[in-house]
């Protein structure tokens, strides 16, 4: 379903007139999405400025709505927010001017790690974003529970990106 998806967002966006994907200093994008991982799915927001020519800050945020009741997931369990560096690579490898690839490290309330996502531009204002992210290092190691582990391992997320 995943590989699918990626492959219709690509095919689906070669018809569109191309755009500029990352400007630089100054640049502004706002992404909300849906996000996929064991035991729920939920809704992603995330905010990225641009600080230089190929690297921008930014938060990102995310709440669990579909999580089994016999996980005992609270609020604080479902909720997540992450402060994100990323490195944006699209014009390094010259995928043109409406792709992007970002790759990037994030900290966040649950763990410290890492994400790979992309863009792809349709106007200057709209994209379709894809993002993968993992921890790389949780605050608590070892014997998490079902509700301690929804943000603890592999998200794919997916929606749209808009220039702000």
């Amino acid at each position: 379903m995943k590989r699918v998806l990626i492959v219709l967002i690509m095919v689906l966006g070669v018809s569109f007139v191309s755009a500029q994907v990352f400007e630089g200093q100054g640049d502004i994008k706002f992404q909300i999405g849906a996000n996929f991982q064991e035991n729920g799915t939920g809704i992603v927001f995330t905010y990225d400025y641009g600080m230089g020519e190929n690297f921008s800050i930014g938060l990102f945020s995310s709440y669990i709505l579909g999580v089994e009741e016999s996980i005992g997931a609270n609020f604080g369990h479902r909720t997540d927010l992450k402060a994100r560096f990323n490195a944006n690579l699209g014009n390094v490898f010259q995928l043109g001017d409406n792709v992007d690839i970002y790759p990037g490290l994030n900290l966040s309330l649950k763990n410290f790690g890492g994400h790979l996502g992309s863009r792809y531009f349709f106007t200057d204002g709209f994209a379709l974003f894809v993002e993968a992210a993992v921890p790389f290092a949780k605050y608590k190691s070892k014997d998490l529970t079902p509700a301690e582990k929804l943000h603890n391992q592999f998200v794919f997320s997916f929606g749209a990106t808009f220039n702000l």
